[in-house]
């Protein structure tokens, strides 16, 4: 591993061990440097500023945890090891969802849970004639409910387990989007 990449993961750690009890929207740059033994200089040579090493923990640490070529058969396992992974960074992800103005988040989970639902899509429309523009529909469709749910599961302290809440993703999703990729087959063959 590289001495910049060190240096980031040790800010990513000081910054996740202070959320744990100062709301991110209270943390200084001092706080966090001052954490793990790096100068102001240092930091702002990687990020430029709080909001920015939030970020980049999105989308290092939360890319390590989500596989890109998942199939429809495994995507309840792949959403199972993303909500046990946010529940190991429990407060730095309640935090984060706490602050005004800290919405990056939502947008990552929408891009890396779009991939996803499209890998799914693919994977599942294979022999069905669906334009892009329907598969894209669905895939917004289905992103947007698996985001909504999952920050709703976060926002509310992740009360619920993580085999329950996909259980219950699974339960809606099971069918459902080979029906809808069916539908729009069928639908745009008659129009």
């Amino acid at each position: 591993m590289s001495e910049s990449q060190i240096t980031k993961k040790a800010l990513a750690q000081s910054i996740k061990k202070l959320m744990e009890t100062i709301p991110l929207a209270k943390l200084s740059i001092h706080q966090i440097v001052d954490n793990c033994g790096i100068n102001r200089q240092t930091f702002y040579y990687h990020f430029k500023d709080k909001f920015d090493l939030v970020n980049w923990i999105y989308y290092t640490e939360a890319i390590e945890n989500i596989d890109n070529s998942i199939k429809y058969g495994h995507w309840t396992d792949e959403m199972y090891k993303t909500l046990i992974y946010f529940m190991d960074n429990k407060s730095f992800y309640i935090n984060a969802l706490s602050t005004p103005g800290q919405n990056a988040f939502d947008g990552f989970l929408f891009e890396k849970t779009y991939d996803l639902i499209m890998g799914v899509i693919n994977d599942i429309s294979t022999g069905i004639k669906v334009s892009d523009t329907d598969k894209n529909f669905i895939a917004d469709f289905y992103t947007y409910a698996f985001v909504g749910i999952t920050i709703q599961w976060i926002k509310n302290n992740m009360k619920e387990p993580p085999k329950k809440v996909v259980g219950d993703l699974n339960d809606m999703v099971e069918g459902s989007m080979l029906g809808a990729l069916t539908r729009y087959s069928t639908y745009h063959k008659k129009n």
